[in-house]
């Protein structure tokens, strides 16, 4: 017997989608009634204190209220079943999830008499919302397997079996954080920690007790987050792009956005009500949409099936030696080196005097992590492009000598090492602000600004100038207005020094179709906007002098290099060659490096103060 037409189709759908949406809600009233303490609001089952109508009152209203959605769950479950085994009982994959989710709500009502005849022990407790869960990701996946079921059977190949193989790990992610913090809730360790994003004003705290617990929750809940953005950029990056996972992936981001907002809100409250009925109700959202990601994902890659799929993202082995080499060259050393040249003299100013030296290699180490982390992703994102461009064709990933998955697992092992590594040995503010640097060079730089705008390099330039604030913070534990001032210095100087490399390459950036100014704008509005930004760059520099109190030797040093800065980009704007521009571009990377040396000199060697 063949599935039944679009009538039936459309009848089990309906209900199971009618099943999900009770069962969320179902979640959601279970939440309140754990933030309201009415877990005992109604002794007894399946009555309330003896009677089928409960008093009405708060506690045993709210406890009721969960029954009676436990009751409409459990009718809706039972007519997916049935009509599963009249309708579509020759389609294993819809027959199945339909007996399992009447296994599953047998079992969670099973539960549920049995935690409202104690005291509610936290392993009860997790278990209840497990089940609960149990039942949502059942439910999602037969919505998948009904949705596709009439969808041509996907070509061999048409999605990779790592992002399969990637989205259901991040499913079971998902679902251990939320035994954790069903765990968390029952001990009562949600306010073991009074403040957030620390743990007792530290980010590793003492552990003991349910101080551990919450650590634990805090720390999964970082290590998914970052496996839900790595799956997210997997699936917003494939070569041929599916809609419907692209839309999941946004919402799974989102949601789990708004949930760290509401873990925080959680804290801030001191669990009011209204935050533990949102955590939780996210936490179901999050867990169907990554059950949703990864019932499809193994869908279009057939991941079931018994023929080989080709996979994309596989290369070869290659010698040790090549490897490691290419791993490195991925993180652009050329250009973290850069960033932290302007790192060292912010601490020196910050601190008045030259920094301990375990203080400055933590720093240092750590903004190298964060940078190559950066630099690995955006290599990753701007793949295809690089192939394109003469400048990039021997970058690792269009050389073939690192996979595409690889560069991205790399550089998000590097982002969270760098995270780790100074909240732990600098402080959290210098962590945060690194983070923050990978983020925005990542996600607005390469993401969205540099395909889109000829402001690309210009806004992007934020990214290259944090190093400074991370250095500022790592002494100081804030940011000061100098900072604020040497972080406007780098952003100014940004886009004169990268427009000149990019008129020297403007074939190569047409060619990509990236929207850099000489390429737009051409090349006489690119030497203006040069000529300009020096002009500025220039008195930006002086602004230091007043605002740190600098000596002698900075003010000579500003005064001198601004004024040979200049001068080149008068000369550029006069005669376009492409000598000029990249005789230019040299000089700009000279002429930051002196500049952040005469900050650290002035402060070692001073010759007196404005």
């Amino acid at each position: 017997m063949r599935c039944a037409g679009p009538l039936q189709m459309r009848r089990i759908r309906n209900l199971t989608l009618a099943a999900t949406v009770a069962t969320f809600a179902l979640i959601a009233v279970g939440g309140l009634v754990r933030a309201t303490g009415s877990g005992l609001g109604c002794p007894g089952w399946p009555r309330c204190f003896g009677r089928w109508i409960p008093p009405l009152e708060y506690h045993p209203i709210i406890e009721y209220s969960h029954r009676l959605l436990a009751t409409i769950v459990v009718v809706l479950v039972g007519a997916v079943l049935a009509v599963a085994i009249r309708r579509h009982r020759s389609e294993r994959r819809i027959l199945w999830p339909a007996v399992a989710a009447v296994v599953l709500v047998i079992g969670q009502a099973a539960l549920g008499a049995i935690v409202v005849e104690g005291e509610l022990p936290p392993a009860l407790v997790t278990a209840h919302l497990a089940t609960a869960m149990l039942l949502v990701g059942d439910l999602v996946y037969l919505l998948v397997q009904i949705s596709t079921l009439s969808e041509a059977r996907p070509s061999r190949g048409s999605l990779p079996r790592s992002l399969a193989w990637l989205s259901i790990a991040t499913a079971s992610a998902v679902y251990v954080l939320m035994l954790i913090g069903a765990y968390v809730r029952g001990e009562g360790a949600g306010l073991a920690f009074g403040d957030w994003p620390l743990m007792s004003g530290r980010l590793v705290p003492a552990l003991e007790g349910i101080a551990t617990i919450q650590f634990v929750h805090r720390v999964a809940a970082a290590l998914v987050a970052l496996l839900v953005l790595y799956l997210a950029i997997r699936i917003w990056t494939l070569p041929v792009k599916d809609r419907t996972l692209s839309r999941l992936a946004v919402a799974l981001v989102a949601l789990f956005a708004a949930q760290i907002l509401v873990g925080a809100l959680n804290v801030w409250t001191q669990l009011a009500p209204a935050a533990v009925v949102a955590h939780v109700t996210l936490a179901g959202l999050i867990w169907g949409a990554t059950v949703g990601i990864a019932a499809l994902a193994a869908r279009r890659a057939r991941l079931w099936s018994h023929q080989p799929v080709a996979d994309p993202s596989s290369n070869g082995h290659r010698k040790l030696k090549e490897k490691m080499a290419a791993y490195f060259s991925l993180t652009k050393p050329r250009i973290i080196v850069l960033l932290l040249v302007t790192t060292i003299p912010a601490m020196i100013l910050a601190a008045e005097s030259l920094p301990s030296f375990p203080l400055m290699f933590a720093t240092l180490f750590g903004g190298a992590l964060a940078a190559g982390s950066a630099n690995s992703i955006n290599c990753y994102l701007d793949r295809d492009i690089d192939e394109i461009m003469k400048r990039t064709r021997r970058r690792p990933l269009p050389a073939h000598a690192v996979s595409p998955d690889a560069a991205l697992t790399f550089g998000f092992v590097l982002g969270a090492c760098s995270f780790l590594f100074l909240g732990i040995t600098v402080n959290v503010l210098a962590a945060v602000l690194a983070l923050s640097a990978i983020g925005f060079y990542v996600f607005v730089y390469t993401a969205w600004l540099k395909r889109s705008t000829t402001q690309n390099i210009v806004i992007g330039g934020a990214a290259g100038a944090v190093p400074v604030l991370v250095g500022w913070a790592a002494v100081t534990g804030t940011v000061g207005l100098p900072a604020v001032v040497l972080f406007a210095i780098v952003f100014v100087w940004t886009p004169p020094h990268f427009w000149a490399l990019a008129m020297r390459y403007t074939g190569d950036y047409e060619q990509a179709g990236v929207p850099m100014l000489p390429v737009v704008r051409g090349h006489e509005e690119t030497m203006r906007q040069i000529l300009l930004y020096s002009l500025v760059l220039f008195a930006t520099s002086l602004v230091l002098s007043p605002v740190a109190h600098m000596g002698a030797i900075y003010l000579v040093t500003a005064i001198v290099l601004g004024g040979i800065f200049v001068f080149r980009a008068a000369k550029l704007w006069r005669s376009s060659t492409p000598a000029l521009a990249m005789g230019l571009f040299k000089y700009s990377i000279l002429y930051l490096s002196l500049l952040f040396a005469g900050v650290a000199v002035d402060r070692l060697v001073p010759l007196g103060r404005l």
